[in-house]
């Protein structure tokens, strides 16, 4: 599912991650351990083609994500370390709207957003308001961002930072039920 030779990202002078080399098979769950600064955010914004490297290879999925981003962006689901969400929106609403974004029809786009929300317990929070969410519950709708257009690759940056012990489990929980069918990388400064 992922390959990544000789991956080097520098910002300026500094070298944020130099020679990583690593494989991911398909439906494995990994996680990057590392200290903040250690380039775990890079190296997956480099995945998650919101950065191109400075030099090396990444290919997702047999594509190369210098050469076709585009392509690449339809197989991955991606969970920044800040979550991309609209406050004034409803759950629902957001998830439907992050679909269609990702090239689910307006057809299939309800039945995707149900799913997603089933995945990661938020089928309750269908009508809230993003806003008025509490962190754990805005983390959630994070992930079913990144789910909802059933992508082969998950990528969740810091997905249980700021959780609760009880959220974090449930976090933990829900990364083992996507297991298989999707491969899941995620980062983490928590052993």
């Amino acid at each position: 599912m992922i390959e990544v030779r000789e991956l080097t990202k520098y910002f300026g002078e500094r070298a944020a991650i130099r020679d990583l080399n690593f494989d991911i098979r398909p439906g494995e769950v990994v996680g990057f351990l590392g200290l903040n600064g250690a380039g775990k955010t890079t190296t997956l914004r480099i995945l998650g083609c919101v950065l191109l490297p400075s030099s090396g290879q990444v290919t997702i999925d047999g594509l190369e994500v210098s050469a076709d981003p585009h392509e690449v962006r339809r197989k991955i689901g991606f969970l920044p370390d800040v979550p991309p969400l609209y406050d004034e929106m409803t759950v629902g609403a957001y998830l439907a709207f992050a679909a269609r974004l990702r090239g689910v029809t307006a057809r299939d786009a309800p039945a995707r957003v149900q799913e997603s929300e089933d995945k990661v317990a938020l089928r309750d929070m269908h009508g809230e308001i993003i806003g008025n969410l509490s962190y754990g519950f805005r983390q959630r709708v994070g992930v079913a961002q990144a789910l909802v257009h059933r992508p082969r690759l998950l990528i969740l940056d810091e997905p249980s930072a700021g959780l609760d012990p009880i959220q974090i489990v449930e976090m933990r929980s829900l990364v083992r039920r996507l297991r298989g069918e999707h491969t899941v990388l995620i980062s983490s400064h928590f052993l």
